[in-house]
Parts: C-alpha cells; structure tokens; sequence
C-alpha cells in the first residue's frame, strides 16, 4: 500500500448490525439521539479510518434527521458510505434503518453527512487522503448531495453568527446608554 492509498481489504462502505438494548432507551421506550449519533460516529469512522489508513477526527455532522424511532429490542442497521473526498476530508453519508427482528418491514430512522479529517497522530495536523474516483451517476449523485448537506450547515452556521453578532451588538448599545 502506498502512502495515499486505501488499503483493498477496507472497502468504502461499512454496514453494522445489532439490537438496541435496555441502556440504549430513554423512558419512552426509544432510543436516545444521543446513542443514535454515537453509532452513526462510529460506523463513519470505520469508513474514514479504513478509506485513509490513518487516526481521523469528525469536524462536522450535516443534514442528520430523525424520521422514525428506534425502539427497545429492534435490529438496527447502520450503512455508512464514503461519498466524497478532499484534500484531507472525508465524507460519509450515513443511513440507520431499524425493524423488529421478529418480523415486520426495515424503516429508515436517521440519516445524515458526516465529515472526518485524516490528521497525524503527533500534532493533530490534517493529512492528505487517497481521492475517491466518482465511476458511476449514484457515485457523482452522492457526491452532490453531501457537499449541499454541508453548504446548508454552514449556511446555517453563518445564520447563528448573525444573530449572535446582532445580540452582542444590541447588548453593547444598551450597555453604553
């Protein structure tokens, strides 16, 4: 393996599998957000780490919705797949999808675009990643999409800045009334 290449055996999709448990719920029977987002970290960094061949942090989670709950004892399944590279970043599209395992039809219960940067594990610096090659319409759709989910987020980011500029503003004009 080269230094900028992914190692074949790490493919650029990891699907996870496994029952939501008793810890896992808060006390209306589903499961909290906050484990739901741990997982989809989790199987994105698989991606990430498997895609760079090195230590990867997440910097932003875009576009993630909650459509549907995850209840005690369902089949959870999470995909994540690389959708985008830059020069350092990686981005991953991700899809939680849960059905009781006793039957019953697979539901898509979150989803979202999370980005992770490949760094050194010296001084956290960013490292440059091996460019994943958009072969087919789905790939370049995908693509699309994630880098619309971040524009959005930072979109909205630039929003909350606004307003916090304009409150500290209105904060410091009264002050000095």
């Amino acid at each position: 393996m080269t230094e900028n290449t992914p190692a074949p055996e790490h493919p650029r999709e990891v699907t996870m599998r496994f029952l939501a448990e008793p810890g896992d719920v808060n006390y209306g029977g589903k499961v909290h957000g906050g484990i739901v987002m741990k997982w989809i970290d989790q199987a994105g960094y698989a991606v990430a780490v498997g895609w760079c061949g090195h230590y990867a942090v997440t910097v932003a989670v875009g576009g993630i919705r909650f459509v549907a709950p995850i209840g005690i004892s369902d089949l959870v399944t999470i995909n994540a797949k690389l959708v985008y590279t830059g020069s350092t970043s990686m981005h991953v599209a991700v899809d939680v999808s849960a059905r009781d395992p006793r039957g019953g039809t697979e539901r898509l219960c979150t989803h979202c675009v999370i980005v992770f940067v490949a760094v050194d594990q010296q001084g956290g610096r960013p490292m440059p990643v091996s460019q994943l090659t958009q072969e087919s319409d789905e790939d370049r759709r995908l693509a699309e999409y994630a880098l619309k989910v971040m524009d959005l987020s930072k979109d909205i980011e630039h929003t909350i800045a606004r307003y916090r500029d304009a409150e500290t503003d209105a904060k410091n004009t009264e002050a000095a009334s």
